[in-house]
């Protein structure tokens, strides 16, 4: 399943308003780390196949959603549960971390 780029409305419908897991990177273009952790982000999206949503939340063109959740530094990736915050990981970080984030909230 293809990673979903969050707009305002997007990210209100379907992370906020939606049940289950969904897993969120905070990112820009000009952000280095940004960019090495895209590919596992989209790994992720094919991995986890729509059980949980994978998505990202460009913070240069969606800087209220960042301001939101108070993301200071990027990447940063929010799990949520529900619509609400679960957990949240801050730099680049392998794979795993981010499976350990979806099992311990399962």
């Amino acid at each position: 399943m293809a990673t979903e780029h969050f707009t305002q409305e997007s990210f209100e419908q379907q992370v906020i308003g939606g049940k289950g897991l969904a897993l969120v990177d905070f990112w820009a273009e000009w952000c280095g780390p940004c960019r090495m952790l895209g590919p596992t982000i989209d790994e992720l999206a094919d991995e986890l196949d729509g059980s949980v949503l994978v998505g990202k939340v460009n913070v240069d063109e969606q800087s209220d959603i960042a301001a939101r959740y108070g993301v200071m530094t990027i990447p940063t990736v929010i799990l949520f549960k529900d619509g609400e915050e679960a957990d949240r990981s801050v730099g680049f970080l392998p794979k795993q971390r981010f499976l350990d984030m979806i099992e311990k909230a399962k």
